[in-house]
C-alpha cells in the first residue's frame, strides 16, 4: 500500500492522504512528514513545515526566494494549521499543507503538483532527519 521507500506510517493518514489525490484540477502527490513535535513546539512544527516547503519549491522548478507562505489568517475557508506556498510573483500554486497533531506529535502532510520531483523532494526531508512517507496520486 505504501510507496516505494517509504517509512512505516500511519495507514488511516495514509488513506485520507490518498483519497485528497484524487484526479481534481492539478495532478498532485504528497509527502507525509513525521516530527517528533509536540503540542508545544508549534515554532520547530512551523519551521520544519517553511523548510519542506523550501525544498518542494526547489524540487518544482522555483527558487524558495520566489516564493512566500500563506496562511489563511483572514480566509475563513483555511484552517488554523493549513498553509500554502505561493509565489511572489503571480500568487500561483507551489505547494499546500495540514499540519495534524497526532498520537501527541505533529505530521505535516504536504501537498504538490505531480511534475515535481517526488523522490529527491522524499529524499531531502529525510536529509533534515524527518521519516517521510511519499504518496502518489493517480
Amino acid at each position: 500500500m505504501t510507496d516505494a521507500n517509504a517509512s512505516p506510517i500511519d495507514e488511516d493518514l495514509y488513506r485520507r492522504t490518498k483519497a485528497l489525490l484524487e484526479p481534481g484540477e492539478i495532478e498532485l502527490n504528497a509527502a507525509i512528514v513525521h516530527t517528533d513535535y509536540d503540542g508545544s513546539e508549534d515554532v520547530q512544527m512551523m519551521q520544519a513545515t517553511i523548510d519542506v516547503g523550501d525544498i518542494v519549491a526547489e524540487h518544482a522548478g522555483y527558487d524558495p526566494k520566489d516564493c512566500y507562505v500563506y496562511s489563511g489568517n483572514d480566509d475563513p475557508d483555511f484552517s488554523s494549521n493549513q498553509h500554502q506556498g505561493l509565489t511572489l510573483e503571480d500568487e500561483s500554486f507551489v505547494w499546500e499543507c495540514q499540519q495534524l497533531l497526532r498520537e501527541g506529535s505533529f505530521d505535516v502532510v504536504v501537498y504538490y503538483e505531480a511534475s515535481a520531483d517526488h523522490e529527491a523532494i522524499l529524499e531531502d526531508v529525510r536529509e533534515l532527519g524527518y521519516e517521510v512517507t511519499g504518496v502518489e496520486g493517480s
